[in-house]
């Protein structure tokens, strides 16, 4: 069983997240810089078994896809095109960065550390990759 690599997509920064061999948890692993994604992807693959990525999806309140989608479309159209088999799930990504910013909060990081907009990149994408995860279980 390969791994699960979750994905928040920015326009600067990308936040990853990947669960562990039994697909079971969900970690932080790194944000890099969204120039940098096509390298780092191409590594990743070649040194670890990944079953599929989930990516998060922007929607707004009325479940339209939010104004982000057009980064987002040619993300998605390229990865298709370059890893054609690999399985690509979107997961609604509402608030996830609000929830990583309480998570900080509630974790008792000190101001200065809840600035780092890298950290709350890394914490959306585990979200993602957790919602996903408990959303799997359901059915």
């Amino acid at each position: 069983m390969g791994r699960i690599l979750a994905i928040d997509y920015g326009r600067k920064r990308v936040g990853i997240a990947v669960t562990d061999p039994l697909q079971i948890i969900a970690n932080s692993l790194t944000t890099i810089q969204t120039k940098d994604i096509w390298d780092f992807l191409a590594d990743y693959f070649q040194k670890e078994d990944v079953d599929c990525v989930v990516i998060g999806y922007p929607k707004q309140m009325n479940n339209q896809a939010s104004d982000s989608v057009r980064y987002i479309n040619p993300f998605l159209g390229k990865f298709q095109k370059v890893y054609p088999e690999m399985e690509i799930i979107q997961v609604d990504e509402r608030f996830t960065s609000k929830m990583a910013f309480q998570t900080m909060i509630d974790a008792g990081l000190k101001k200065k550390a809840r600035q780092n907009k890298e950290l709350v990149d890394t914490i959306s994408a585990t979200i993602i990759l957790q919602s996903y995860l408990e959303q799997r279980t359901k059915y």
